[in-house]
């Protein structure tokens, strides 16, 4: 059985315990996740509907001979001069969708392909993906996984590239240049990079610019590159000769919050909880005002999904579900810190993909 037709089979699965009669996508990830490819998305309106019985496409006449050399799903094709509705009308009958009461809408798709969709439906309510595909793309399967494994080693070997790049006088964007060689050089394509030395370390997601790095700066390297579809995200940190005051104990601060993390997360434990044990320690040691965003976000397709590590995400964490954990301390105007691990998480806690060590990495002079 094919990955599109298995995870047809979970979709209609979650579809029969939620009650949901119509899975509505529009082209993106959760397409893509769900048949392996998903059209250029434009104005012209493009679903997937998935019933309890059947699929098909809305597909724009268009795109539809590009379209079919990548499935063998059915279309309903319409084209610019006749317009969408009769097609969309045909396409709910073909999945007999017509008189679908509750409807699943794909929360990142365009306003106006969701209206066009429950202008057809009047008497349907609706909901996000959060309890159907959503819940489904946070738990990864083999394949998955070992595509997130390959690319956390190519990110591995950028970031030892890049602490075997640095040296004082070279400007942040010329480390950064250096990453995107080596993903390049792995046939990975850079999805971003920060460089943030000295005090532009202290802010998280600093834009890398032409500050040139001097002796005394830690500096904060945050990277992710993507090959296969599917990314990559780690951050660790290195200084230039001797640490800046105060560093060492700081650093010993955020790598016991990670540990507190890593701890902490565990099947069936809901994700907040997570988050509190690293804030928990970062607070008690003083420097709870400086930890100023989540512990982590899910990792699959997309750079950031589902699930959320936050204060308040009462998400109840899963074998199979991968996510960063990523605490942090800011302090303006001198240095950042934060350590950050991609994890799987298994039966009995987490798997970390990283093989780096967290240790600060020093440029000798």
């Amino acid at each position: 059985m094919s990955d599109t037709a298995k995870r047809l089979a979970r979709l209609r699965d979650k579809m029969a315990e939620t009650g949901t009669d119509l899975v509505a996508l529009g082209p993106g990830s959760h397409m893509q996740w769900l048949v392996g490819f998903h059209p250029h998305g434009d104005e012209r309106p493009c679903l997937l509907l998935v019933s309890r019985t059947a699929e098909t496409f809305l597909m724009p006449a268009l795109n539809a001979e590009g379209s079919r050399e990548e499935t063998d799903i059915s279309f309903h094709t319409w084209s610019d001069d006749e317009g969408p509705n009769k097609a969309l009308d045909a396409a709910l009958e073909a999945v007999a969708a017509t008189g679908a009461r509750q409807v699943v809408l794909d929360e990142t798709m365009r306003a106006d392909f969701a209206l066009l969709l429950l202008g057809a439906l009047p008497d349907a309510k609706h909901a996000f993906t959060a309890e159907t595909v959503g819940a489904l793309r946070m738990r990864k399967d083999e394949s998955e996984y070992a595509a997130i494994k390959m690319n956390a080693g190519i990110a591995d070997r950028a970031m030892q590239k890049a602490f075997a790049a640095i040296r004082p006088g070279m400007t942040e964007k010329e480390l950064a240049a250096e990453i995107r060689a080596h993903f390049a050089s792995e046939g990975a394509v850079t999805q971003f990079t920060i460089v943030g030395g000295g005090p532009n370390g202290a802010f998280p997601h600093h834009q890398t610019g032409e500050r040139k790095l001097e002796e005394g700066d830690a500096i904060v390297i945050d990277i992710g590159g993507r090959k296969n579809g599917f990314p990559s995200d780690i951050t660790r940190m290195a200084v230039v000769g001797r640490p800046p005051e105060g560093y060492g104990q700081i650093h010993t601060i955020v790598e016991n919050a990670v540990r507190a993390a890593l701890g902490a997360a565990r099947p069936g434990v809901k994700a907040k909880e997570v988050d509190a044990a690293a804030r928990k320690v970062i607070s008690d040691a003083g420097y709870g005002e400086y930890f100023v965003h989540r512990t982590g976000h899910g990792l699959g397709i997309e750079g950031h999904e589902p699930p959320y590590i936050t204060a308040t995400s009462e998400t109840v964490l899963e074998e199979g579900m991968v996510f960063s954990i990523e605490p942090g301390i800011y302090l303006p105007g001198r240095f950042g810190i934060r350590l950050e691990e991609i994890v799987i998480l298994r039966e009995d806690g987490p798997e970390i993909l990283s093989s780096l060590p967290r240790d600060l990495f020093v440029v000798r002079m």
